[in-house]
């Protein structure tokens, strides 16, 4: 159902209208319906009301009885709603998964988008990586709505979108209160609370969760987390306002990747470890408010938010290659607090005569990073500093964005966002930190455009094109030495520009299916590569990417429903390469399948869900590439009676022994080292392994 108001409906034709209630987030007007606050004028249409209403083939909303029935491990899998999208692990449950999409290995999240209950997620300058996006502070089972857009195409995607975003919004209100207790192997134990009061049109939300797991490593993880949720929301269809409180504390030991040859020898299990004393600790706490309101002169919509993140980890990829005697584990710090504020304002508007809608907005957001550090450890204990920085970082952004209705059966859009970034590094470290102390600034114009076709009823043609950018670490736009070995470094840009476009079709008769097929490109003037001996991402070369993307969700009836991603990509860096290197991304995902059935009946519901993973090169030359992964999942719950519902999932149902993750760099082991046999370090593939066969069993109990 799409929920416009009256004034709004007159004025606008059919798809304008439904065009521009789906601008708006889903959660608080979700929250509002629910409440039994009716809208005024309700239009019937899709489920995810995308033909005459889609700007592109490549955004939607991930129906919420999938993500919410899918197997996950991780709190951070549900973005494996978002088609293409494959969400690991490499270094335990505590810190942020891994990503891939489109052709990018995203390490943490860079490039990639993600904002929850409408606060941004990703960190820039962060301690271990641009774009560090952590969403274990996420609980699932309260996300009303996955919305999702790929490539640089709209002027309100900003920072860390060049490859897509996605927006994960909170309930407001449950139907009943519910505890729900999970059990499984290696000790996973989970308890979540949740339920919500309300009182005329006031909403009191509040959700508690704990957990406990030590994996199946041979050095336990020890996780042990505390989740909680606190939301107050007030209003009707037509003005709202929400409040939402988080807290999140989480730590655990590390299960870093180990070296393949060590594995291959017997040396080292599949789930060994070569420094048990590797781990982390991270906290986040946030207070959010958002408003708005659905006047006769358009919808606005003001938000602001206010986070306090404290993070700490101990990592060791490379043991005993830079230092024999003490070995090289090392300790990355970030403590910081995040501000922000945004404004939207669209209202229905006629240019030449016909009709539109004109969306307006701005963005702050400033990270008040009081330390962000690297520092060489033992066994936890520093050993001296390489870098220790206090930083301040300003994000400012104006956009604007026309949708005119050119025809019966034509509609294009053209946009453009304004983006400036000022930041002021204040290096602490004794011998280089005053050189590479600095401060500056840079602005970005960022175009955009589309043009949707609808062909027939149930085809609609897309063509989009835009530019977009991501932020580099600001503290390598002052850097002047390098702090590790004293020789000048090249200062990086504090904003890489990239530029995409993409032609698309979806097929959509009914509710019941759809089809879509996408063929994208996209250029960046600077590439972010891991660099596996400091656990970090810097920037690298130019690059070039284009593929295809394919999806498919069929409600077969009542009881089945189909879903289906395909997706290929090419990488490359663009120009010359240096000597001794290729033009190959490494790392870059080029094939990705995933497929899932859910059925239900009655009480019974079930879900199986196929993820695979193509191999890729590990390095620039293609002379080592990735092994292939394919995952299979399984979920299931019953429902005892009106109270109780027990659940089962099953991760890694075929028992398949593959890597979460693979990467292919030097290291030495210390018996390597005692041996004579390192030199200048052994190039091998470095490993995380996926996890076995699992069990989970659930109860929820509802009040």
């Amino acid at each position: 159902m799409l929920k416009i108001s009256p004034i709004s409906a007159a004025r606008l034709s059919p798809w304008m209208a439904a065009a521009c209630s789906l601008l708006h987030p889903p959660a608080l007007h979700a929250q509002t319906a629910e409440q039994g606050h009716l809208p005024e004028i309700a239009v019937k249409g899709p489920r995810d009301a995308s033909i005459g209403t889609a700007d592109s083939a490549s955004e939607g909303a991930a129906e919420k009885a999938s993500f919410q029935s899918r197997p996950k491990l991780r709190p951070g899998d549900i973005v494996e709603a978002v088609p293409g999208v494959v969400a690991t692990q490499h270094s335990g449950d505590g810190k942020a998964n891994q990503y891939f999409l489109r052709g990018f290995n995203l390490d943490h999240g860079t490039d990639f988008a993600m904002r929850v209950a409408g606060m941004p997620v990703n960190m820039p300058t962060h301690g271990h990586g641009q774009g560090f996006a952590d969403l274990n502070f996420l609980i699932p089972e309260l996300v009303s709505g996955v919305r999702y857009r790929k490539g640089p195409y709209f002027a309100d995607s900003g920072d860390f979108s060049l490859a897509g975003s996605a927006s994960l919004d909170y309930v407001s209100v449950l139907d009943s209160p519910f505890a729900e207790f999970t059990l499984g192997q290696n000790g996973l134990r989970r308890l979540l609370a949740a339920g919500s009061r309300t009182v005329d049109d006031q909403t009191w939300l509040g959700a508690v969760e704990l957990e406990g797991n030590d994996g199946p490593w041979q050095v336990p993880e020890h996780l042990r987390k505390t989740n909680a949720v606190l939301r107050y929301s007030q209003g009707s269809a037509s003005r709202g306002l929400s409040v939402t409180a988080m807290a999140y504390q989480s730590r655990w030991t590390s299960t870093d990747q180990i070296p393949q040859r060590l594995v291959d020898s017997g040396e080292l299990s599949r789930f060994g470890s070569l420094n048990p004393t590797d781990g982390g600790r991270t906290r986040r706490l946030s207070l959010s408010a958002s408003w708005f309101d659905k006047g006769p002169e358009g919808d606005t919509e003001l938000s602001a938010y206010a986070i306090d993140y404290r993070f700490g980890l101990f990592s060791d990829f490379t043991y005993f290659l830079a230092n024999p005697a003490q070995g090289d584990q090392f300790e990355q710090t970030d403590r910081r607090r995040i501000y922000g504020a945004q404004a939207t304002h669209r209202r229905p508007n006629r240019i030449g005569g016909l009709d539109g809608i004109l969306s307006v907005g701005a963005e702050w957001r400033g990270d008040r990073i009081g330390e962000v550090g690297l520092y060489p450890s033992q066994f936890r204990q520093r050993l001296g500093t390489v870098r220790n920085d206090k930083v301040s970082e300003d994000q400012i952004a104006l956009h604007a964005q026309q949708l005119v209705e050119l025809g019966a059966n034509v509609r294009s859009y053209v946009g453009l966002r304004g983006t400036w970034l000022g930041y002021d590094v204040q290096g602490r470290e004794p011998v280089y930190g005053a050189l590479n102390s600095g401060r500056g600034h840079q602005s970005l114009l960022s175009p955009k455009a589309g043009l949707a076709w609808t062909v027939a009823p149930a085809h609609e043609l897309y063509l989009n094109a835009g530019q977009g950018f991501h932020s580099n670490d600001v503290r390598g736009a002052t850097i002047r030495l390098d702090p590790q070995t004293g020789l000048p470094a090249e200062r990086v840009p504090a904003l890489v520009k990239g530029t995409g476009s993409e032609l698309g079709w979806r097929f959509q008769p009914d509710e019941r299916l759809s089809l879509t097929v996408a063929v994208w490109q996209l250029q960046l003037g600077s590439e972010l590569v891991y660099v596996g001996d400091a656990g970090t991402t810097e920037p690298g070369r130019a690059s070039k990417r284009h593929g295809v993307e394919s999806t498919l969700r069929w409600q077969i009836d009542g009881r089945w429903r189909v879903e289906a991603d395909l997706a290929w990509s090419r990488a490359r860096f663009r120009g010359a390469s240096p000597d001794g290197e290729g033009n190959f991304v490494d790392n870059a995902v080029e094939r990705v399948a995933a497929a899932g059935v859910v059925w239900q009946q009655g009480p019974w519901m079930a879900t199986l869900r196929l993820r695979y993973m193509g191999p890729r090169a590990l390095d620039t030359l293609d002379s080592v590439r990735s092994r292939p992964v394919t995952l299979l999942n399984f979920g299931g719950t019953y429902a005892v009676n009106r109270q109780l519902t027990l659940g089962l999932q099953v991760f890694n149902l075929a028992g398949r022994k593959g890597n979460d993750i693979e990467y292919f760099y030097a290291s030495c082991t210390a018996s390597e080292v005692l041996s004579d046999r390192c030199g200048g370090g052994i190039a091998d593939r470095h490993v995380h392994p996926m996890e076995p066969r699992s069990v989970r069993l659930s109860a929820r109990w509802t009040f």
